[in-house]
């Protein structure tokens, strides 16, 4: 009986003591005929208590289908992440042996050359003590005969008597005369100067240490050669440099700037109107013969003073236009700033990531990575300069 009466006080609305029949949708929360009139739910939606009971079990009944989902996916992909630390774990303790395997073998290679060079700085140095050791044995065995000479001599001038005098000196000197013992030995003699040297390992061994380890280093950067497609460029005989060569016949504009014949445009070349097209002098670009399907790959190429290039891959490159430094990745330029103007450009190509990353290749400073999953396979180093003649500043990729 006091169950029951605890009941019905718990379905009374504990404001107005009525039965609570509605459900405030816009609260949500029971409430009774009073509230419904009442002041704090003017404007809200009601529903009787068994339609919002049904509408909200079909909700819930729907929402815990698409729970049950959403859980198993969620499942699903927390493995994945598992697997992935798992894998980054893995990369990681890789990569760290492959570092320090990298490094023995550079100081290895430098312990090996310190060895060598300190072993002919040492053989240089006894060398040169031999010969000077040489030297002063001489040296000292003449001073010591000097010496002796001279308490000889002393020792004969004190004796007055003539006939004693000339006995004395004679008996030793029978076959000598003064003019041969007193002949000068110090103009025999001369002093070994110090010649010691080890060439330019005394002021630049750092920079000959690492130009020699250029030639044992692996992986090298790659050695590219230009594709010359064009009558308009030239490629050197090592197909290492690229001249802008445009022919006499090439038909201009109004302004004077030649058009373009043949050439490969940059996807970042974007025009308003034709006018702006012709007040843009020509852009010449070519492609490397290399080509690049997987792994990765570093080259570099110097750009020097030219007041305009593009490098990287096709419609994946930074560029230059006198003024300011961009990015264009499928078609999406992007500014960058520059502390100062890089001579020498580095580009890294990851052929599974299908990322692109440059480098101030002077100091390795990092400029920018992009990624594109539209990079189509095989790859091509790209290159654009602009058509100026005369060109005296070639186009150059780096070669060690």
């Amino acid at each position: 009986m006091l169950l029951a009466v605890r009941t019905r006080v718990a379905e009374l609305c504990p404001e107005h003591e009525e039965k609570l029949k509605l459900f405030c949708v816009t609260d949500q929360q029971l409430a009774c005929i009073i509230c419904r009139d009442g002041e704090r739910h003017e404007g809200h939606k009601f529903k009787p208590i068994k339609e919002a009971a049904v509408s909200l079990r079909k909700e819930l009944e729907k929402g815990m289908e698409n729970l049950c989902g959403d859980i198993h996916v969620t499942v699903s992909l927390a493995k994945t992440q598992r697997e992935e630390i798992t894998k980054t774990k893995e990369k990681s303790k890789q990569l760290m042996t492959q570092i320090c395997r990298q490094f023995v073998e550079m100081h290895q290679f430098l312990r090996q050359r310190e060895d060598e060079i300190k072993k002919d700085l040492k053989d240089k140095e006894e060398e040169a003590v031999e010969k000077m050791s040489e030297t002063l044995n001489a040296m000292e065995t003449a001073l010591s005969e000097n010496r002796e000479l001279e308490g000889k001599v002393t020792s004969v001038l004190k004796i007055p008597d003539y006939e004693k005098f000339l006995k004395s000196w004679t008996e030793e000197n029978s076959m000598k005369t003064p003019e041969h013992l007193f002949r000068p030995r110090a103009n025999e003699l001369q002093v070994v100067n110090n010649s010691l040297t080890l060439g330019p390992y005394e002021s630049h061994l750092q920079f000959f240490m690492w130009k020699e380890m250029l030639q044992v280093i692996q992986p090298r950067a790659e050695e590219l050669s230009f594709k010359g497609n064009s009558r308009d460029i030239t490629v050197s005989d090592d197909g290492r440099s690229l001249f802008c060569t445009p022919q006499s016949n090439q038909r201009s504009d109004p302004f004077g700037n030649p058009f373009n014949q043949g050439f490969v445009f940059s996807s970042s070349h974007s025009f308003t109107n034709s006018l702006d097209q012709r007040m843009l002098k020509s852009v010449i670009g070519t492609i490397s013969v290399n080509e690049f399907s997987s792994g990765q790959h570093y080259w570099e190429t110097e750009v020097g003073k030219r007041d305009y290039w593009e490098l990287g891959i096709k419609d994946n490159f930074l560029k230059y236009d006198g003024q300011k430094y961009s990015t264009c990745c499928a078609n999406i330029i992007r500014e960058l700033s520059f502390a100062h103007r890089p001579r020498k450009i580095g580009i890294y190509l990851n052929c599974s990531s299908k990322k692109l990353s440059f480098y101030d290749a002077d100091n390795m400073t990092h400029i920018n990575t992009m990624s594109s999953s539209l990079m189509p396979i095989p790859l091509s180093a790209y290159f654009n300069i602009r058509c100026r003649t005369p060109d005296p500043n070639p186009m150059t990729v780096c070669w060690y």
